[in-house]
């Protein structure tokens, strides 16, 4: 099944990212929100991200204007007829994407594709509530979407292999490096990366060593761009405490336990970039 016209629900900083990707790369759009507002300025927002692509020498004005032109906002979920494959990516959470994905469900024709845009929620427990659990999958994209290669493809329990192979073609096309993973909480990558983030705090709160020293180890240790902490504050502390709760209520496992330290500074307000305080001040 070739997939020429991608819907995506949701306007928001994923919705538009995963648009423009799809854009860029030749796809037609349908993206769909709520309001009109919300439409709008998620295009308002691809058009930006496209006009400094132009001043980076990356992309041609023409291309702008072509990429721009193949994308189509609307607030009706009727618009989604056209689409081969159709993306969820609103809020993550449970009840919300279960009511987007049934109304998705309802519109689009049988051989349609539904893929959601989640980083911790089961693609087995998504699918069971469609009338086509074969033809449901995740696609986990990477913030900022446009310039992470990265797409986490998500095989639920019912997922089909051409299902999962016409996702993985279209993840291609888009120029993204896919990974396949099976479903489990939190999948792969933020099932190494939370943890990882959570021992950090540990270290921190047993004085091993200076916040600034612990960030400098691991990228000068690891090689990675980001210390923990500071991407803990990147991400938000109160998502890294959520993140640990799910695991440790999935997995029944006592090293899933979110950090003492870490809950204390959710729990004082101190979230990160978000609120201007985290583990550092900004």
């Amino acid at each position: 099944m070739s997939i020429e016209t991608v819907g995506i629900i949701g306007a928001g900083t994923m919705g538009n990212g995963i648009a423009q990707a799809c854009a860029v790369s030749g796809l037609k759009v349908v993206m769909i929100d709520i309001s009109e507002a919300a439409v709008s300025k998620g295009i308002a927002t691809v058009a930006g991200s496209l006009d400094r692509l132009i001043k980076k020498d990356k992309l041609t004005p023409a291309e702008r204007d072509a990429a721009l032109a193949r994308i189509q906002g609307s607030t009706q979920y009727e618009d989604l007829k056209s689409a081969q494959l159709v993306i969820e990516a609103a809020t993550e959470n449970y009840d919300l994407k279960v009511k987007i994905i049934r109304q998705i469900d309802a519109i689009v024709a049988p051989e349609v594709i539904i893929a959601s845009n989640t980083s911790s929620i089961s693609i087995t427990k998504l699918a069971a509530v469609t009338s086509r659990a074969d033809r449901f999958i995740g696609m986990h994209f990477f913030n900022p979407v446009p310039m992470m290669a990265l797409v986490e493809i998500i095989r639920g329990l019912q997922t089909s292999d051409a299902t999962h192979a016409a996702v993985h073609a279209m993840a291609l096309a888009l120029g993204k490096s896919p990974i396949t993973v099976k479903n489990a909480p939190g999948f792969v990558v933020n099932r190494i990366l939370v943890p990882m983030i959570n021992e950090a705090f540990f270290v921190l709160a047993e004085g091993l060593a200076t916040p600034e020293d612990i960030d400098a180890g691991m990228k000068l240790g690891c090689n990675q761009p980001i210390g923990p902490l500071a991407l803990a504050d990147m991400v938000g502390l109160d998502v890294c405490v959520a993140v640990m709760d799910v695991y440790l209520h999935e997995f029944g496992d006592s090293k899933y336990r979110a950090c003492p330290l870490l809950k204390e500074m959710v729990a004082a307000g101190r979230l990160g970039r978000k609120t201007g305080q985290g583990v550092y001040s900004y």
